[in-house]
């Protein structure tokens, strides 16, 4: 998949729409995109709170939904773009769905996977590595801030 910056930037827009879906019905806004060839085949947003699920992240959900439209639990050369860098729990499930790339907008110091130093995209180890990009948005960055503002108002 062309990885241009024209490209994320429209992919991670998309994701955003979803993200704001998700602030609206009081969800952490987190949004997610799964892109082949060029086509969404899947999305997602935080569902957690609203359906008392610790599994209700943005990214499962675009993946159960790309792994439904395609008939495939396999999701080979697949571009994840989410609005918010993946948790460990996430990034395993792209290891294990076998999408080729993530490209995330906002850095998470506290749960995101990279930032708190796990590398499985990468570890020889595993039967399937993939590739994760940083393209900073701030919008996402903003909604989350925002969303956690009045949160704590």
């Amino acid at each position: 998949m062309d990885h241009t910056i024209q490209t994320n930037i429209f992919f991670l827009d998309e994701a955003l729409k979803y993200a704001v879906i998700a602030a609206s019905q009081q969800e952490v806004p987190v949004g997610a995109v799964l892109v082949q060839n060029g086509v969404i085949i899947g999305t997602g947003y935080n569902t957690r709170e609203g359906q008392c699920d610790p599994l209700g992240h943005a990214e499962l959900h675009a993946l159960q939904a790309s792994a439904a439209a395609l008939s495939s639990w396999r999701l080979l050369n697949a571009t994840l773009y989410v609005t918010l860098e993946p948790c460990v729990m996430c990034l395993a499930a792209c290891i294990q769905a076998r999408i080729a790339h993530i490209v995330y907008a906002a850095k998470d110091p506290k749960g995101g996977a990279l930032s708190l130093g796990y590398r499985l995209h990468e570890d020889k180890r595993l039967h399937h590595q993939l590739q994760i990009s940083f393209h900073e948005d701030p919008r996402a960055s903003a909604l989350l801030r925002e969303f956690f503002r009045r949160l704590r108002a």
